[in-house]
């Protein structure tokens, strides 16, 4: 979501700020703002802008000069977008700047309080309740003060604090939202995602919840909101800055889709063990009779992440016969569920950061469930809370709507799923079998991509559509949903996936010839039974794309897809789709990297 930047040293602190905002563009924002100051300052100076960082850029002044500085982009929670309620806030007396990730959960009744007491809001946000918490904290030092006003906070925070009264010090600290520090020589770095601090410095320290830290340009500390020390080793990361370039693609989700042989080869290597056909999971810390004591499986994850939890329930039943489903995050915690000390938890998230699946997390820990994490950014807050877990290697994902990292993440579960079944009750030969299948992947996703122009055509020809069905039968069902969630999120054209066999208990009232249908057709034991519904639909005129490993008689159009095994192939037959969705929503003139009212990362709830 909200995007974070600050930096401290002798550096020219605008230009890098702006930089690192225009490297989180890729989370979603409305508005965007810098407020900067020195040693040799008098004050804090600030500008803010409603739109993109271009239009805050084209508004910072020339003589805009400082080394001490902290920069936002926005993502409107409360109060619309505006020059006003654009970050950072500033204090009455303009010695306190704060910008902030996440949510007060209690700023009206905060709000209330201080205009009691004199106080003139300028803004609509919650945030700015906190800028004037602290800017009226009798504490001494900025630490403190920054320490009084939250304790009066519910809610999410990633906050970073500028004091004109201490131009040598950022104060920053965490809780549900994210904030990673940047160690350079003699200068520091902080931003709520790597992406804004690669290009500077791969030292980076990661703040857990309820920890704070002071960044002075020769130094850090970090420390817990309580006061007391707590001791952080920076960690390099493994990402460049090359890794965040467009690398010759018109768009980052043009790239990623690009990129997935690769990524798929990278989340295989060095995990299979061809000897016992089985599988190394080095994360898993968990041995054979731990294995053997599951009982079940319940995968958490939130809108890609969910899906392709649902794939892995699949793959986990048919491999590791152990039962498995997937439920969103959202909803799991809000239910009082029961949490069975035999279930095993995964918790499913491409940042490793979204609120709704580590507040589950949290939730099931403080219950003494055992959690798994199935996450793409190491050290990430899923990551550090979870027991165990598996990285899925995908690399950098800019553009907001997932693609590399929904594959990547079900090759991900296939090996879990793997794993499992050989320690209990799969075959060699069929543990030989997968393995040869996951080892053909990377080739066929390359033959699909291949197919790109025959599927531009397809999306040209589709993207007049005002709604459109996807379904799927069994393994089918959650490549349809995740298909439809894509068209959904980036061209946005309304989709619904059903279960094939669902058609005819209500859906089939919406077929006509201006409701398309995409249909996945594997060939496998369910083909008839596929073409069957596809009989359904042509009988009531309707419209069908069908996503299959053979031309389908009774489709208008049809995508062929290399055939893997039946285990295998939910992980293909989504890749034609991601281009389906790219090509119609380049038809359609959209801002594909940045679709309209999302971010990348869910860090509120």
């Amino acid at each position: 979501m909200c995007g974070i930047v600050g930096y401290i040293g002798k550096r020219d602190v605008a230009p890098l700020l702006l930089e690192g905002l225009q490297r989180l563009e890729y989370r979603g924002y409305d508005s965007a703002g810098v407020v900067i100051t020195s040693p040799k300052a008098s004050g804090l100076k600030m500008v803010k802008a409603k739109g993109r960082v271009r239009d805050l850029e084209a508004k910072v002044p020339a003589r805009f000069k400082g080394t001490t500085g902290i920069a936002h982009t926005r993502w409107a929670t409360h109060g619309a977008p505006s020059d006003e309620n654009a970050h950072p806030h500033m204090s009455a007396d303009n010695k306190v700047a704060v910008v902030h990730n996440g949510i007060v959960d209690n700023a009206s009744d905060l709000r209330a309080k201080l205009t009691a007491e004199g106080v003139t809001f300028l803004s609509e946000t919650d945030t700015e309740v906190l800028t004037h918490l602290i800017a009226r904290s009798p504490a001494e030092k900025l630490e403190d003060k920054v320490r009084e006003a939250l304790r009066l906070i519910e809610g999410t925070y990633g906050i970073a604090v500028l004091h004109a009264d201490f131009p040598d010090r950022i104060v920053v600290a965490r809780n549900g939202s994210p904030v990673v520090l940047g160690i350079g020589e003699k200068e520091m770095f902080v931003a709520s995602d790597i992406a804004a601090l690669v290009a500077h410095t791969r030292q980076i320290v990661t703040l857990d919840d309820g920890e704070m830290a002071t960044l002075k340009a020769d130094d850090f500390r970090t420390y817990t909101t309580e006061g007391t020390r707590t001791t952080a080793s920076p960690t390099t990361v493994e990402w460049e800055a090359a890794s965040y370039d467009m690398g010759g693609h018109d768009t980052y989700m043009h790239k990623e889709i690009f990129e997935q042989p690769e990524a798929v080869d990278r989340v295989l290597r060095g995990r299979i063990d061809e000897r016992f056909s089985a599988v190394h999971l080095g994360g898993l810390n968990l041995d054979a009779r731990e294995a053997r004591s599951v009982r079940r499986v319940k995968i958490l994850g939130c809108g890609t992440s969910y899906h392709a939890g649902l794939i892995g329930a699949q793959m986990i039943e048919e491999l590791a016969r152990i039962p498995a489903d997937a439920e969103p995050a959202s909803e799991f915690r809000y239910r009082n569920p029961v949490v069975d000390p035999d279930t095993l938890y995964i918790a499913v998230s491409q940042s490793g950061e979204t609120y709704d699946v580590l507040a589950a997390v949290q939730e099931l820990k403080r219950k003494g469930a055992r959690v798994f994490g199935v996450v793409n950014v190491v050290g990430s807050a899923i990551a550090r809370e979870s027991d165990a877990g598996v990285y899925v290697h995908a690399g950098p994902e800019v553009c907001v709507v997932s693609t590399k990292c929904f594959t990547n993440t079900t090759v991900a579960f296939a090996l879990l799923a793997l794993h499992l079944g050989r320690i209990r009750d799969l075959s060699v030969a069929d543990g030989k079998r997968i393995i040869e299948g996951l080892r053909k992947l990377p080739g066929q996703i390359t033959q699909i991509l291949e197919h790109e122009e025959q599927i531009k055509k397809i999306a040209e020809e589709y993207a007049d559509a005002r709604s459109m069905m996807f379904i799927g039968r069994v393994r089918g069902y959650p490549v349809a949903r995740e298909a439809s969630l894509k068209l959904k999120e980036v061209s946005y054209i309304h989709a619904e996936a059903y279960p094939a066999s669902e058609l005819k208990h209500g859906p089939l009232a919406l077929i006509e010839p201006a409701l398309p249908t995409v249909a996945i057709v594997p060939d496998d034991d369910l083909l008839e039974k596929n073409r069957a519904a596809l009989e359904e639909i042509k009988a009531r005129s309707g419209r069908i794309l069908a996503v299959a490993h053979q031309e389908q008689e009774k489709a208008d159009r049809t995508i062929v897809v290399p055939k893997n095994e039946d285990e295998l192939d939910p992980i293909l037959m989504g890749i034609p789709l991601q281009l389906l969705a790219y090509h119609t929503a380049l038809a359609l003139g959209r801002d594909i990297d940045k679709p309209r009212n999302l971010a990348k990362s869910v860090t509120v709830e």
